[in-house]
């Protein structure tokens, strides 16, 4: 897949409205009607900080079928992944220099409709024994405490239907905001007279909704497969983007991306010539939430 960067400067095309906490003209769509698909992967990457000013990331990866697994470091990807393999234990091991204590317990946990637990269970993380990461609502010990803010949640999907719905934060001391990427069929495509085409093709729509409201759409989405939109939310400015190109012109992959990130600025650059997992890297460079929809669907 090309840089999001490159292609959204020459090909995206750009909706300049801004959304604010009202009401909305557009119908709310139903995440119900098409049944949600279920991630079957669920990163978290956690930044945490030490008494010793230093900063690390902890990147807590959910899996459906599998163990869940961990890295600590610096830089994520030079971290090694371990993977909790038994559902209560204790894992020690280093990780870019640091010793890393994992304590986790999942025997009792209870889960929703994704991988990842929503309660019966706990993970602390100790890096050189002093708590970087403490999860859940089972801890062993309740005076363990640690600072840690959640920087990035990537959310992958092997299959599913045409609507993907998460919850996110997008601030510390701002709300959790229902989110619903879909992808619903459209009109016919037609030629420049208005007529329409011998066997064309049903060109998508791309609609997101934030709290039941349609923030915005996208027609003739087998077009404009690339693109931004920027969304003002919480005393925010969210930028969100989309890269469908696969789901149209790739038979192998056929992978969408869905990107919502959280700008310092109006006058912020939008996008670094990087890759986008590269971005999620440097995240402790930053204050900002970005989170990563990837949807292995290719849309009829």
């Amino acid at each position: 897949m090309r840089n999001i960067a490159t292609c959204y400067s020459e090909h995206a095309i750009k909706v300049s409205d801004s959304y604010c906490s009202g009401s909305s003209n557009l119908a709310y769509l139903n995440p119900k009607l098409n049944h949600p698909s279920i991630p079957n992967e669920v990163t978290c990457i956690y930044k945490a900080k030490f008494s010793n000013q230093t900063q690390l990331l902890i990147s807590l990866t959910w899996f459906s079928n599998l163990a869940p697994g961990i890295r600590v470091g610096q830089e994520l990807r030079c971290s090694e992944f371990k993977r909790l393999k038994k559902n209560k234990g204790t894992e020690t091991f280093r990780s870019c220099g640091f010793k890393v204590d994992v304590f986790w317990d999942f025997s009792e946990a209870k889960y929703g409709v994704g991988p990842e637990p929503i309660k019966g269970f706990f993970v602390i993380v100790l890096v050189e024994s002093e708590p970087g990461l403490i999860l859940g609502d089972k801890q062993d010990n309740e005076n363990v405490q640690g600072k840690f803010s959640l920087v990035s949640r990537n959310e992958r999907y092997s299959f599913g239907h045409y609507s993907y719905s998460t919850k996110a934060k997008f601030c510390d001391n701002g709300m959790v905001h229902e989110i619903v990427v879909k992808c619903g069929r459209g009109e016919e495509e037609k030629d420049l007279e208005g007529k329409e085409q011998k066997g064309s093709r049903i060109n998508p729509v791309l609609s997101v909704c934030i709290d039941r409201k349609t923030i915005f759409e996208v027609k003739r989405l087998r077009w404009n497969f690339r693109g931004n939109q920027a969304i003002f939310l919480d005393g925010l400015v969210v930028d969100m983007m989309w890269d469908v190109h696969d789901w149209f012109f790739n038979t192998t992959s056929g992978c969408a991306v869905f990107m919502f990130r959280t700008r310092t600025g109006l006058n912020s650059r939008l996008w670094l010539e990087e890759n986008i997992l590269e971005e999620q890297n440097k995240e402790e460079e930053r204050a900002e939430f970005s989170l990563l929809i990837c949807a292995c669907k290719n849309p009829d």
